[in-house]
């Protein structure tokens, strides 16, 4: 559970609508059943008549419903207004680098970048930049370009600093890359908090909630399965992914196209791909996916490659509950599960 400043310090911002407890905190408002976020617009409550909460699921939970004003499970991570002609000089030009003079002349402060990123991403601007380079470079060796052009178009000043970053980022040097799957990473951001995306040029192999307790380990897998390496980057399908993603949560899609990489023994994939027949708006438990497979004594093997899967929603692992009806395990919490049900129950006759 994340630790909240006091009850006094989260008040005191919540009457000064300030914006730098964004995230930090949201508020329930007793008296009207909603909660909102630290900087809404709406008319103060009395302290007797408010509760905070660390998290948008956590508010959910307890029973609240989201402020139709200032949107509290709306798009966290976002790029903010002062940082998108930035990231739009970054995603134009990814081998440029940006030193703080330089962001100073672009009119923006080093330090709030700084911040930024490092809540948002968990890492510092210039980290980020580094891998977007690295990244492109692993691509253009894997495919067959030298690695000494390949370094000097990256923006490295010698071959030997571009080996040593390299060796720093990826943990080999770039001449044993060439056999090696690139796997493009972003985040895909949904009402419900942002999701990492990952996808080989064959399909989406990875779409999980950025909270979710086992994310780690499944980007292990993945690796390891896939003989890869993860970079932040573009990818083909990734456009098709974003597009999908917020139709399904506007209510206008039901069921995706966007190409998948499934990365799992046979069994798993025969479950995965089980579940993706489940139709929106309805549910199936693990002993029925036991005997569609045909093997109706597998309910727990079932069950765990339920709980392996890595593309949320997509394959959607949420529609699968137990025997009595009752909500089992979700990898991205309960309540998300709950409100997949929900929306999908409200949306399946459109």
């Amino acid at each position: 559970m994340n630790s909240l400043p006091s009850n006094a310090v989260m008040y005191n911002a919540l009457l000064k609508k300030d914006g730098s407890f964004e995230g930090i905190f949201f508020v329930g408002v007793k008296t009207t059943g909603i909660f909102c976020r630290p900087t809404c617009r709406a008319r103060k409550p009395k302290q007797k008549n408010v509760e905070f909460y660390s998290s948008t699921g956590a508010a959910l939970r307890a029973g609240y419903r989201p402020c139709k004003l200032c949107k509290p499970v709306g798009f966290k991570g976002e790029f903010p207004e002062w940082l998108r002609s930035l990231m739009e000089k970054v995603n134009n030009s990814p081998d440029l680098s940006f030193k703080d003079s330089d962001l100073r002349l672009l009119g923006t402060d080093p330090n709030r970048v700084r911040r930024w990123f490092k809540k948002n991403h968990g890492m510092t601007f210039q980290a980020y930049l580094r891998l977007l380079r690295i990244g492109r470079a692993f691509g253009r060796i894997k495919f067959g370009e030298d690695v000494t052009s390949t370094a000097f178009d990256s923006g490295y000043g010698s071959l030997s600093s571009f080996t040593d970053s390299f060796k720093k980022i990826i943990g080999h040097s770039p001449s044993k890359s060439s056999g090696k799957e690139l796997i493009h990473i972003t985040r895909i951001l949904t009402p419900l908090g942002p999701m990492l995306a990952g996808a080989t040029k064959a399909g989406v192999c990875l779409l999980e909630f950025i909270d979710r307790r086992m994310l780690e380990t499944q980007l292990q897998t993945l690796k390891r399965r896939l003989n890869g390496e993860f970079f932040p980057g573009n990818s083909i399908h990734f456009e098709k992914l974003n597009k999908e993603i917020n139709e399904y949560f506007a209510g206008k899609r039901k069921s995706f196209s966007v190409p998948l990489k499934l990365v799992g023994s046979e069994f798993q994939r025969k479950v995965w791909s089980e579940l993706i027949k489940i139709p929106c708006g309805t549910t199936r438990s693990y002993k029925e996916i036991a005997k569609l497979i045909g093997d109706e004594r597998s309910v727990r093997a079932v069950a765990n490659a339920n709980g392996t899967n890595r593309i949320a929603i997509i394959i959607p692992c949420h529609r699968v509950i137990g025997s009595d009806g009752h909500l089992t395990g979700y990898g991205g919490g309960l309540w998300r599960k709950r409100y997949l049900l929900d929306m999908e129950q409200v949306n399946r006759d459109y």
